[in-house]
């Protein structure tokens, strides 16, 4: 069952909208502001999000740009009146993957959302964790704004850990992540940590990389 989640102030549209996802098997939870969206995205796992673009507190631009800026990959619809190709770009640079114009057939919402629900945006330039900031374009990480210095492989799995952050990664799930199915023995994975711990955690700078005993490893700001 599809998960989503849709931030809409008009309570009557919210309400159709729902009910018609519900009769079709799709779940949906509902935010009436920007701001409480905002919350919501943050702290729930949703595969796709229909985001109207006027909202009270905080509208859907600036709740689009703040998730991307957090690293929330979470593909995005956004529900708006205007179909002019400036405001579409303006939508599109702040992170929007696509856009359904008001007044719009629910069967074309469906269709939309099902397509979405199954990709990850590609909208996500940068994540961050306190002074670590990961170039997803470039491929390039800094510390304190120190470029570091990563292989191909230990960058993987730093993205790895940071599009996870602060949950923890387990080894297993490093390994798939990083070598698929033609894995080589633990140590390779080990000489990576050690070598990505030396390039993170230099003296001076707080810990980010820690090992989490009997499951993997997590990137967060505190070993708790």
């Amino acid at each position: 069952m599809l998960n989503l989640l849709l931030v809409e102030d008009d309570l009557d549209l919210a309400i159709a909208v729902v009910d018609y996802l519900e009769l079709e098997g799709i779940q949906c939870d509902h935010a009436a502001n920007g701001l409480t969206g905002l919350n919501m995205i943050t702290t729930n796992n949703y595969q796709a999000i229909i985001l109207d673009l006027n909202l009270p507190k905080m509208d859907g631009l600036t709740v689009c740009k703040k998730m991307r800026e957090q690293g929330i990959d979470t593909p995005v619809l956004m529900l708006t009146a205007r179909d002019t190709l400036g405001d579409k770009l303006v939508g599109f640079d702040s992170g929007t993957d696509d856009y359904l114009v008001k007044p719009f057939a629910m069967e074309e919402l469906i269709v939309r959302m099902q397509v979405l629900a199954h990709r990850r945006s590609g909208q996500v330039k940068r994540l961050t964790l306190s002074d670590l900031e990961l170039d997803l374009q470039q491929k390039q990480a800094y510390r304190d704004q120190r470029l570091l210095k990563l292989s191909p492989t230990t960058w993987k799995i730093l993205e790895t850990l940071m599009r996870a952050t602060p949950n923890p990664v387990s080894r297993e799930k490093l390994m798939q992540a990083v070598w698929g199915d033609e894995q080589p023995d633990s140590n390779s994975l080990k000489v990576h940590i050690y070598n990505l711990r030396k390039q993170l955690d230099v003296d001076g700078l707080q810990p980010l990389l820690h090992t989490i005993p009997s499951i993997g490893f997590a990137l967060r700001t505190s070993a708790e």
